[in-house]
């Protein structure tokens, strides 16, 4: 039986990798986050299996790529037909616990083809994605009748909507009061003290759950709604950092010289017409810098939990984002497009068995995904792994250095379904043919787009990924190798579920057993 006895899964809204000083930021102290490396694994190379929100997240809670459990955008419901890990841990009589934003929408049709959208208990954890709600918080959106709501009223906040009265407001020089939604207002502090923000509310739930468990074993899911827009930050984060402690922005005016038909498409768009703009980029990337800054100082007040409940020798803790922020590279804003600056995210895995001691502190280069958050948390819980489902591989051979390396992944894949998007109508698609598809190795990025060119770039020349080999003959060899790679991946996607790999064992040649005897002479 595994010592391990506990979860703690801590996702980040739109964290960039580059955005944490144990990935090498020069300035953005984290010192927090680095502390959990120190303790764990580091992945350099995580990335996500799509760069929007809620395909994303589903990845991470299925184990299994976009295409497999169909959920390709922010409003497309994820199938009661899926699995995700609260259902797995409820085989083993635990519970997973949220606190924080999921994204998942409930699948509305099927609960009711099935009789199941009434108010009972089944119901009820198949709308909420299998996550048993301490405080569900999206925090991208007015919410004044949820727990958030009411404790800021409670904390003296009056308001019919304290989330856009004082959460994402400002007051300005003049003092009149401003919207966060306006990337023009976000250098200004956040009306709402730090002590009762987003970030210090959701900390304060996640500690006073763990506390609240005494000895018995427990799952959790902290998603915190930061640094996500609007980039709005409470005193003293609005000011801790000054526009040349930023990273400097990864653009290329040759990008924007006859760009990809969906890239020109995406430039259109307000949220990356802005992101162009200088003036927005210097008021955005301070605040947002001020927001991870303080994630990491409470994320501090979480170990510290840890370390007074004597919890860091038996829980697996799983830390990264569902995706980046563009802020204005590649001339973007936003996120969605398969830039690395969106796909990969930090991943760190600290793994508390004995046997995961020799790799800790390690940085290790192999290619992570999404999916493999999944089968790492069964795998750690000694629990099986649904081989028939579950697309990603565990990470506990890489802490444990079980794995030599030579038969693990030297790929990663990711989608996109911009069908919601404006680009969609300033490029006149139908919603069914707005599709793109990723696969990166080492060296190569190729893009797949229904009913365009493909796109291509060498990352080895070319790291920032300015120059699309998309249409270079000189390329064709690789174009077509890599698209018979992305060929080979859909042909192996998991789409017989409903029947386990024992189950199929099992039933191999025993249609005599069943009375059935064709084809005997």
């Amino acid at each position: 039986m595994s010592s391990i006895r506990n979860v703690l899964f801590i996702m980040c809204d739109q964290l960039r990798a580059d955005h944490l000083s144990c990935y090498g930021h020069p300035y953005l102290a984290t010192p927090n986050i680095d502390r959990l490396a120190q303790r764990g694994v580091k992945f350099d190379r995580a990335f996500v299996q799509s760069g929007v929100c809620g395909p994303s997240r589903m990845s991470f809670y299925t184990g299994r790529y976009v295409a497999s459990h169909g959920a390709t955008w922010n409003r497309v419901p994820l199938s009661i037909d899926e699995l995700t890990l609260g259902e797995y841990l409820a085989e083993r009589d635990m519970k997973l616990a949220l606190v924080g934003k999921t994204h998942v929408m409930p699948d509305d049709r099927g609960l009711k083809r099935l009789g199941l959208d009434g108010g009972n208990a089944l119901s009820a954890l198949l709308r909420e994605g299998h996550f048993t709600l301490v405080d569900r918080y999206d925090g991208h959106h007015a919410e004044p009748a949820g727990g958030y709501a009411d404790y800021l009223r409670e904390r003296g906040y009056v308001s019919d909507d304290p989330w856009t009265e004082f959460v994402i407001s400002a007051q300005d020089h003049e003092g009149r009061i401003v919207s966060g939604w306006k990337m023009r207002n976000v250098h200004l502090p956040a009306r709402v003290r730090e002590a009762d923000s987003e970030t210090a509310y959701s900390t304060g739930q996640a500690i006073r759950f763990i506390e609240q468990q005494g000895d018995a074993p427990w799952a959790m899911h902290l998603s915190y709604v930061k640094p996500h827009w609007p980039y709005m930050a409470p005193a003293p984060y609005h000011r801790k950092y000054t526009l040349d402690q930023c990273l400097p922005v990864r653009r290329a005016q040759r990008e924007r010289r006859a760009p990809h038909p969906v890239t020109g498409a995406y430039f259109q768009q307000e949220e990356c017409a802005n992101f162009m703009r200088d003036d927005v980029i210097a008021n955005v990337r301070p605040a947002y810098q001020g927001l991870v800054s303080q994630l990491d100082d409470h994320l501090g007040r979480l170990w510290e939990t840890l370390d007074k409940l004597g919890r860091w020798k038996d829980t697996l803790i799983v830390f990264t984002a569902d995706h980046g922020d563009f802020l204005g590279d590649h001339w973007l804003g936003e996120k969605e497009l398969f830039y690395d600056t969106v796909q990969r995210v930090p991943y760190i895995l600290h793994d508390p068995s004995p046997a995961a001691d020799a790799t800790r502190g390690r940085s290790d280069p192999r290619f992570v995904e999404a999916i493999d958050t999944v089968p790492t948390i069964l795998d750690a819980l000694d629990m099986p792994m649904a081989e028939h489902r579950i697309e990603g591989r565990s990470l506990l051979a890489l802490t444990r250095a079980t794995e030599t390396g030579a038969a693990w992944r030297d790929a990663v894949f990711s989608e996109l379904d911009y069908s919601y998007r404006q680009a969609r109508l300033i490029l006149g698609r139908r919603p069914d043919a707005c599709r793109g598809w990723m696969v990166r190795t080492d060296r190569w990025k190729y893009i797949h787009w229904d009913g365009y060119a493909p796109q291509l770039f060498d990352l080895k020349t070319d790291p920032d990924e300015f120059v699309d080999l998309g249409a270079d003959p000189a390329f064709d060899a690789v174009r077509q190798a890599m698209r018979e790679r992305l060929l080979g991946w859909t042909l192996g996607l998991k789409n017989r579920s409903t029947v386990t790999l024992d189950d199929v064992q099992r039933g191999t040649h025993q249609y005599k057993n069943a009375g059935v005897f064709y084809g005997v002479w």
